[in-house]
């Protein structure tokens, strides 16, 4: 079993396990070095299963990714502060929409008239939320290269839409109907919920997970092309790709389909976005060939890691009402985290202390131990920063 299994980086003994009880019915597993502990599968991990995918695995989230467009512009070029104004201005953070207007994408066409009817029910709810960012870790950033380009980029998934058909095939998995609620969805010591590829389940699950995946994309798309729109700017080179999904492969010889939580394809070439926290840079990488990118199964990290849960970070909290009231304090104050944005000369606009940089490790470290599997092609230095705040409830973020 420890064959089949490569680890990066500084080892979560309990992510260990869970990725140990996913490789059980496959054949390989990774571990990614910003691994921690998920839901059944850990985050930042990928599994190569012969004839099985995985609901549980590819997550609530499905589809969740990042996008970065480099643009036209200098970053010296723009008054930030007001250009962030107008992206939370103009784009929904959490639940909100500040657009009522319905919007027009051939996606939603597709979800009219998909074949897996559970899904066409969600026609509205899918409508509404396109082109929304969500909340949690999602956001919108402005960044600044390492010649001073201007560049955009985004992370967030399939919204409801893909909450509720994750959270359905979790249901059906269990015997029950499309919308009940699924007994094992909020455990994180649950063993994997797999479907056979070759039964009439497995192929539904695969077309319902690709049409959530075109709604991410599509999503992304929006939300770059609007902050292109507040910007006056065109886009010159462009990176898209998901991180909770799952592909058909070939490795070793063989074909599987290998599902990434938190994890990123990262074949020769293949290049990506992968953000680090509000206040650190990210990058653009590449992937390279090499004997341990084969054991990777071509996958790299998806962020820098977190190493403390939301409830230590900023304290235990519950809804009344509407409006979120604490219980208990937690360890980040998040006003002093402004404060430290504000010098760096970052602009924030929502956040909160579950998403303080010191919550995370730090993304260079964690790169460094894929040193011999991926390539750095831009280093993107954060100037904006957009996400919900921290008094947004939002259901559906990662």
């Amino acid at each position: 079993m420890e064959k089949k299994i490569t680890v990066f980086g500084e080892l979560d003994e309990i992510a260990l396990k869970q990725i140990k009880n996913c490789t059980e019915d496959g054949q390989y597993g990774v571990l990614c070095a910003d691994h921690h502990v998920g839901y059944s599968m850990p985050i930042g991990g990928a599994v190569a299963y012969k004839n099985y995918i995985s609901p549980s695995g590819v997550g609530f989230d499905i589809a969740c990714g990042n996008k970065a467009v480099m643009t036209n512009l200098m970053a010296d070029e723009i008054d930030t502060s007001n250009i962030m104004d107008e992206i939370v201005k103009q784009i929904g953070f959490g639940l909100g929409r500040p657009n009522p207007s319905p919007v027009d994408h051939p996606v939603l066409d597709e979800i009219a008239k998909t074949d897996f009817i559970p899904q066409r029910e969600m026609l509205k709810k899918a409508s509404k939320q396109l082109g929304t960012v969500g909340s949690g870790n999602h956001y919108v950033d402005l960044f600044s290269d390492e010649e001073g380009r201007l560049w955009i980029g985004v992370h967030f998934g399939s919204r409801g839409f893909g909450h509720d058909t994750a959270m359905g095939f979790l249901a059906l998995a269990e015997g029950k109907e499309f919308g009940a609620k699924p007994e094992k969805a909020n455990k994180m010591d649950s063993p994997p919920v797999l479907l056979d590829v070759n039964m009439p389940l497995g192929q539904d699950y695969i077309q319902a997970m690709h049409l959530a995946g075109d709604y991410a994309y599509a999503g992304r798309d929006m939300v770059v092309n609007k902050v292109l729109e507040i910007l006056g700017a065109q886009s010159l080179f462009e990176v898209h790709n998901h991180h909770n999904f799952a592909w058909k492969e070939n490795h070793f010889g063989e074909d599987y389909w290998v599902v990434r939580k938190g994890c990123t394809p990262a074949f020769p070439k293949q290049q990506s976005f992968v953000g680090a926290t509000m206040g650190d840079d990210s990058v653009i990488l590449e992937g390279v060939d090499s004997g341990l990118s084969k054991k990777s199964l071509y996958s790299t990290v998806h962020g820098s890691g977190r190493i403390m849960s939301r409830t230590k970070a900023a304290g235990k909290t519950k809804w009344r009402n509407g409006k979120k009231v604490h219980v208990t304090r937690g360890e980040v104050n998040f006003k002093r985290v402004k404060e430290e944005m504000k010098a760096k000369g970052i602009v924030l606009r929502g956040g909160g202390a579950d998403e303080a940089p010191e919550v995370y490790k730090k993304l260079d470290e964690v790169l460094k131990y894929h040193k011999d599997t991926i390539k750095v092609l831009h280093r993107l230095k954060p100037i904006g920063v957009a996400m919900a705040g921290d008094d947004v409830f939002d259901p559906y973020k990662d």
